[in-house]
């Protein structure tokens, strides 16, 4: 990507300080989903000058993330003061920064951060629209925010459900279930470019990362003005994983959120047949062996008619960072 950003200052900028209320970020991760920025997260929270909190995705910006509550929101700091106590652990002179991959998606967020982090540097990967959607669906499935199973019949569920209608009774996102909104990448990246400007923001492409992990690293640590030539431990990015039995799976979220007679009653049996370092990964194996699988093949007929479907938003987005990805993508052979 060779627009985003159009210039880099020649000195590194000095990170925030902590204030009365705590310390701001001084980058995020904004995205998307299911595109490498685990990885990314990982890789730069190894990095000495850098400091990422233990909680990856704080979600905190993110308006739309705060409708219900979801199983880990213990977690999930509720007040500014909380958000920036998340920072305060970073030693004097590393760079802060967290990766809540929904806050690209997010229609609120680039408004939240700016009031709290003017300053800040945004750092999105984006993913081809049609692969992006079937891993998000699966992970979607795996979290228990969808419990339509079947990709086709979800997409074709988007209009009623941005009417209010048909969604998951128990989902805790429900806005995250209009799959086309993901994938608007130049209506996103402007509502941050109105707000930050291209200098402070880095647009990477997945197949760019997955090829040169460490490379790309770099060119992130570059964009942050941290040491380039530090030692970088290369992660892969996380699998996508298919449910197995969507029955089963609900069971243990059931169990394992639940608060029922049978969620006490299995809860229990754990609890006397297991010690007590083991008990928080009884539940997590069940679902790793029993209930998660590989994804199967993916529907070819339907990624053609993602691809036809959203070759307007890669049209768009290669204008917009003056690159091809209509061929590195697949799209420069549909209609």
């Amino acid at each position: 990507m060779s627009r985003v950003p159009a210039s880099r200052p020649a000195a590194r900028e000095r990170p925030s300080e902590p204030g009365a209320e705590g310390r701001a970020p001084d980058f995020f991760l904004i995205g998307q989903p299911k595109s490498g920025t685990t990885a990314l997260y990982e890789m730069l929270g190894s990095h000495p000058e850098i400091f990422m909190p233990a909680n990856k995705e704080p979600w905190f910006f993110a308006d739309e993330l705060h409708e219900r509550t979801p199983p880990r929101s213990a977690g999930t700091p509720k007040t500014l003061e909380e958000y920036l106590e998340l920072f305060r652990p970073a030693a004097p002179g590393q760079l802060t920064g967290e990766a809540s991959a929904l806050y690209l998606w997010s229609r609120s967020a680039a408004g939240r951060i700016a009031e709290v982090a003017p300053g800040a540097r945004m750092i999105a990967v984006l993913r081809d629209p049609a692969n992006l959607l079937r891993s998000l669906h699966l992970q979607f499935v795996k979290s228990y925010i969808e419990t339509e199973t079947d990709l086709r019949r979800a997409l074709a569920l988007e209009d009623a459900r941005r009417s209010g209608r048909a969604i998951p009774r128990n989902t805790y996102w429900p806005k995250t279930l209009l799959y086309s909104d993901h994938v608007r990448y130049v209506e996103q990246l402007q509502r941050y470019e109105a707000l930050f400007g291209r200098d402070q923001m880095l647009v990477l492409i997945y197949d760019d990362f997955r090829r040169d992990n460490e490379g790309h690293v770099r060119q992130v640590l570059r964009f942050l003005q941290a040491d380039a030539t530090a030692s970088v431990q290369v992660v892969e990015a996380n699998p996508s994983v298919a449910v197995r039995s969507g029955r089963l799976h609900q069971l243990v979220h059931a169990v394992s959120v639940g608060t029922g007679p049978v969620s006490r009653a299995v809860k229990g049996t754990i609890k006397t047949l297991s010690p007590q370092a083991l008990r928080r990964d009884v539940l997590s194996a069940a679902q790793s062996k029993a209930i998660y699988s590989s994804p199967p093949p993916a529907d070819e007929a339907l990624m053609r008619e993602l691809r036809e479907r959203y070759r307007d938003e890669v049209v768009a987005l290669s204008e917009y960072l003056d690159r091809d990805l209509l061929e590195l993508w697949g799209y420069d052979d549909v209609a």
